[in-house]
This record gives structure tokens, C-alpha cells and sequence, in this order.
């Protein structure tokens, strides 16, 4: 017995792994600008970092994150081209939030059994959205683990890199008294709280294939609905010489949902109060919560209810700013205006978040009631 041989009977197939890499290497090398050097299928990828001659002290901004358990639903759908961009969404969109322009990302997908056609799916969808994203695809590993994971189960994750130059950096230490906070639409769930969905639905009796006459479609492709991408038209806006200064800060609303990741942001010492009656929670987010006997507040630590990114900014400038998110095709509008320096207002009362995920932030709360 030879050694491929021995390896295929212990459940690894080599040779699925590189058909999947030639179904995918067109897509990938889309993604591919001068910048990128030695093509697909090395052992690093390699991108060339001359153009940061220009920058007087750039810094290079990290980000790893995956999609999370919205994969079991596109698994039992067998539906697989739009998980690419969640994971590019979870991933790249993080890198903006400082202000960078992303350069560079890598993926990683482990599965039980390597389907070519199907990881080619997954990673031509995460390349169209690395274009999409201005951010190149040069490198990944699939890992076949028989025994270790089912046939068809998989699950991704994802590492990007950019670069911001050091004096256009953003973060809390930007943000002033009286900064507009501007709420940018999501396209729906994105990739967190599904096992809160997942739980909903399978305590209410529901499949995925089964259709919803509130959503005018199946459950699965509302909760599929991919991951808005923010970072091409957020690194438009930073770039944009008339506004691009005047925004101080920026949030990417995922896991820990709407206040935590806002107060993550501000500086100790300030508060919002966040005008849930600025926006409408689209259909996905109300179904869900009356299937659940639930109010759409009691879920604000879970879901995003429309809200992907806040952009703090100078408030005389916050109409310009929301009229050019707009125009790059980001809904946005102001929910709230940031205070600092006095008093937060009924400290003790219910309903403030004060930092998150280690950050000794600003706090925020929501308040009144969602628009109809």
C-alpha cells in the first residue's frame, strides 16, 4: 500500500484538495493587484508593502474572525456561495473601524470531507468579496478532518491585514462633546445571534425550506441574506477631502450587538442615549421576536436590528457625512449625539452599557421605541 493510498483509506483525499484549488484559482486570482506576488497555491502569500514608502508612519491594522453557526443553515440548504462574504464582512469590515484601508486576507476552511466543487463555491464567494472589498486574497488552507467532523460539515475563519497612516488613525480619543453618532444600515442578521435564531425556528417547528408569508420568502434565504460589505465605501468616505477628517470614530456592530460595540468606541467619561425611534428593525428581526415571545429590546445584546455600523462625527458636518454614505450606497441616518464631560444621565438605571470586550469605553443606552 502506498502512502496516498493509506492516507485516502484513513479518509484524506489530496487529490479533491487540489481540484478544489484549480475551481477556485481564477476567482482568487481576481483579487490579484500589482501588489501581489508568486500567485496561488504557495506556502505564504506574499505582497509587496513599497508603496508604504509614502506614508510617513503607517501602521498596520489585524483582524481574525469566522461566521459562526449562520454555516449550519447554509449546510443543511446545501447552498454555499454566500458564506465567502460573511466571513469577508466578519473579517475585513473590522479592519476599517480604525480608519485602515485594507490591503491583504487569508482563509481557512476545515472540513470533514474536502467537496471541490463545494469549497470552490465557499472561496469564490470570499474572493468576489475581497474585490468587492478592495483587499486581495493571497493565501489559504483546506483541512480535511475525517472523524474528527462529519462528511459534510465545515467551518471557516479568516485574517486580513491593512495599513492606516498613524496621524489619520481613529478611535475614542477622537471623539468631542457634541459628535453626531450616524447609524449605518445592516442587510439584515449578518452572521451573529444565529443560535438564537436556530433555536427559535427549531422550537417553533420551522425548517428552513419552509416558507414565510411575513418574509415573502423561505426562512433560509432570509437568514442567508449575506453580510453587508462596508469597507470599500467607508474607505471612500475617509479618503473624500471634505469629510473624510471630520469622522472621528467607528463601529462595527457584531457579537455583544448594538450599545456594547458603540461604547467600545467612545471615550471614558462620555454616554449616548441612542434613538431607537430613528430607525425601523427590518421584518427578520420582528418575526423573530414574536415567534419567541420576545420584544425586539430584550434582543439589542444579540442582534444588530438593522444597525451594521455607527460613524462618530463632527456634528457639523454629520448631514454631509450621511448624505455621502448615502451616495456610496450605505443608508445611514443620526441616532444619537454624544456627551462628554457631564454627568451620565440616571446612572443607576437599567439599560446603560459601559465598555465591552475589555475596552474601558464611553456608555450607551437605547431609548423610546422602534418606528413602525
Amino acid at each position: 500500500m502506498t502512502a496516498n493510498s493509506s492516507y485516502a483509506a484513513a479518509g484524506v483525499d489530496t487529490r479533491a484538495g487540489d481540484l478544489a484549488v484549480e475551481l477556485m484559482k481564477e476567482a482568487v486570482a481576481a483579487t490579484h493587484g500589482p501588489n501581489v506576488l508568486g500567485g496561488v497555491g504557495g506556502f505564504a502569500g506574499l505582497f509587496d508593502l513599497s508603496f508604504a514608502k509614502q506614508y510617513a508612519r503607517p501602521l498596520l491594522a489585524t483582524s481574525t474572525d469566522g461566521v459562526g453557526t449562520k454555516i449550519a443553515i447554509a449546510q443543511a440548504l446545501d447552498k454555499h456561495d454566500t458564506i465567502g462574504q460573511d466571513l469577508v464582512g466578519m473579517v475585513v469590515d473590522d479592519i476599517v473601524v480604525v480608519g485602515a484601508t485594507p490591503l491583504f486576507m487569508t482563509d481557512y476552511i476545515a472540513c470533514g470531507k474536502v467537496v471541490p466543487d463545494r469549497i470552490a463555491t465557499i472561496v469564490t464567494g470570499i474572493a468576489r468579496a475581497c474585490a468587492d472589498t478592495g483587499t486581495a486574497l493571497v493565501g489559504g488552507e483546506t483541512a480535511e478532518h475525517p472523524g474528527l467532523m462529519g462528511a459534510d460539515d465545515y467551518d471557516v475563519a479568516g485574517a486580513a491585514v491593512g495599513v492606516v497612516e498613524a496621524d489619520r488613525l481613529l478611535g475614542a480619543e477622537r471623539v468631542t462633546d457634541g459628535d453626531a453618532v450616524i447609524a449605518i444600515a445592516s442587510s439584515g442578521l449578518h452572521s451573529n445571534g444565529f443560535s438564537l435564531v436556530r433555536h427559535i425556528l427549531r422550537t417553533a417547528g420551522i425548517g428552513y425550506a419552509d416558507a414565510s408569508a411575513e418574509l415573502g420568502t423561505t426562512w433560509g434565504e432570509a437568514l442567508l441574506e449575506p453580510t453587508r460589505l462596508y469597507s470599500g465605501p467607508l474607505v471612500q468616505l475617509l479618503a473624500n477631502e471634505r469629510v473624510g477628517a471630520s469622522v472621528h470614530s467607528l463601529s462595527h456592530v457584531t457579537g455583544g450587538g448594538i450599545a456594547a460595540n458603540l461604547a467600545r468606541v467612545l471615550p471614558r467619561g462620555s454616554w449616548v442615549e441612542l434613538d431607537r425611534s430613528s430607525w425601523s428593525p427590518a421584518p427578520v428581526f420582528r418575526v423573530l421576536s414574536e415567534m419567541a415571545g420576545t420584544s425586539l429590546e430584550s434582543s439589542e445584546g444579540t442582534w444588530n436590528l438593522g444597525v451594521g455600523f455607527f460613524a462618530i462625527v463632527a456634528a457639523d458636518a454629520a448631514r454631509e457625512v450621511v448624505a455621502e454614505l448615502g451616495a456610496l450606497g450605505l443608508p445611514a441616518w443620526q441616532a444619537g449625539t454624544v456627551t462628554v464631560g457631564a454627568p451620565v444621565p440616571t446612572a443607576s438605571a437599567v439599560g446603560w452599557e459601559q465598555g465591552a470586550k475589555g475596552v474601558d469605553g464611553g456608555a450607551v443606552r437605547l431609548v423610546g421605541s422602534y418606528a413602525d
